[in-house]
Parts: C-alpha cells; structure tokens; sequence
C-alpha cells in the first residue's frame, strides 16, 4: 500500500492491476465550484438544487463534477459527455466505459473517487465526529460478532473502531452494489491499528476470495476504506493521488 497521498502523474496508464484513489477537496472558490457545475447534466443539477443547505450543495457538485473530470481524463472525452446510468440498486456505472469501474464517496469536506478497469471498487470516507448513540447505531449496523467485537474493546476506542468497521463495511456494499441489505452477511475487522481484514462473506468459498479491504493512507480527521474485486487474481498496484482542482 502506498504510505501518503501524492501529487498525480502527468500521464494516466491504468491496467487490469492498478487501482487509482483521488482525494478531493470540496471546500472549493466558488468559481472553482461553478466551474465543476458546468459540466454536469440537467439531472445532476437538479439533485444539486433540492439540497437544503448551500454546504451540501456544493459538496455534492465538486464531488460529481471531479468525478466526470477524472472520468474524462480515462476516457478521453469532455467531462460534460461522460454518461452515467444506475443499476437496480443504485451503483452508478460508466455507460460507455471501455472496461472502467468507478466509485465515489464523500463526508464532511473530502471526497474520494476510485477508478479500477474490469472489476469493481468500493470506497468510503467517513467524518469522526462525536456520536452519542454510537453502540445503539453499531448494534444495527454491524454484524452480531463486529459488535461483540466492539464492545471488548475499552469504551475509550469505540469511536476510532466504530468509524474503522463502519467505513469499511461501506466499502464493501458500495462495491458489491447490494446496499445495505448485506450489512449483516459479512465481517470486517475493527481494532484500531490492525490492517484491514474481511474476515467472513456469506457464500464465499475459503481461500478462493472474490473481494480484499484494503487501508488508504491516513486522511486527518477521516476513515477510509477501499474493496477491490478479484485483487489475488494478480499483484494489485494501488496509487493514492491528491485531484488538482481548478482555479477559481
């Protein structure tokens, strides 16, 4: 795993091995933030809209409008004419893809965008911010032995393990597309400092594992989590870059 998050390369060359993860930063000049808009689709402008506070308003645009910035640098095209579709369960995927996977994900001020070619990918970022109801929400949440997991641990490390677990527990529906329905069909490690662990998938066979959780180099303030599709197939090459924004 890469050890920090680097400044991107001139040149994008990604094959069947390499996983590229652009962070972003969405407290952007708002003529960086109009900028973005602008290559969004009617769609996407509207969702932007019904949003109620200008904050979430313009996180949601800066993410969307790097997404199809980046996107466009894969796929050759302006970002305005990268399409998008959504399947049954609501995973968006690259219509005219070439074989390209994305997923994107974002909390509090930073965003993640994931991009893999002929496989999938799941990435989450997740805010640390004090929680009240935290082992009522990870009792619902997590599988039966990811709390009993939590609640061995000193009452001092629950937040840290609850945003570890819950991260990478988003991931891994993200990257599936099954949603939250399939919270409970899986486990995923949560000690704080221990690398990422898929531990159990409900009708995986052992040692043949369809999915990996990896770790990301370590955002201040931030959780991350990233799952890759069939990455023991070959070495999986991961690249963890900051995404140039544009002036504004």
């Amino acid at each position: 795993m890469t050890a920090a998050w680097q400044p991107p390369p001139g040149e994008l060359a990604l094959s069947g091995a390499d996983v590229h993860v652009w962070r972003v930063a969405l407290d952007l000049p708002a003529g960086a933030v109009a900028a973005l808009a602008d290559a969004l689709n009617d769609d996407e402008r509207g969702r932007a809209a019904r949003f109620h506070f200008d904050r979430d308003r313009i996180a949601f645009t800066v993410a969307r409008g790097a997404l199809r910035a980046l996107a466009g640098r894969y796929l050759a095209e302006p970002p305005a004419r990268v399409a998008l579709g959504y399947r049954e369960r609501g995973k968006p995927y690259l219509i005219a893809s070439g074989g390209l996977r994305f997923n994107v994900s974002h909390s509090g001020q930073r965003a993640l965008v994931c991009f893999a070619r002929d496989r999938e990918v799941g990435v989450d970022i997740e805010l640390r911010r004090e929680m009240t109801d935290l082992r009522a929400l990870a009792r619902t949440a997590f599988s039966p032995a990811e709390y009993a997991a939590l609640c061995r641990l000193p009452e001092a490390a629950h937040p840290d393990a609850f945003f570890t677990c819950w991260s990478r527990k988003e991931a891994f529906v993200k990257a599936t597309g099954e949603g939250v329905a399939q919270l409970a069909a899986f486990d995923v490690n949560l000690e704080p400092g221990e690398p990422a662990r898929l531990l159990r998938v409900d009708g995986e066979p052992p040692g043949a594992p369809r999915w990996s959780i990896h770790d990301l180099p370590a955002i201040p303030g931030y959780a991350a989590a990233l799952v890759v599709e069939r990455a023991g197939a070959d070495a999986l090459r991961l690249a963890c870059w900051d995404w140039p924004a544009p002036s504004g």
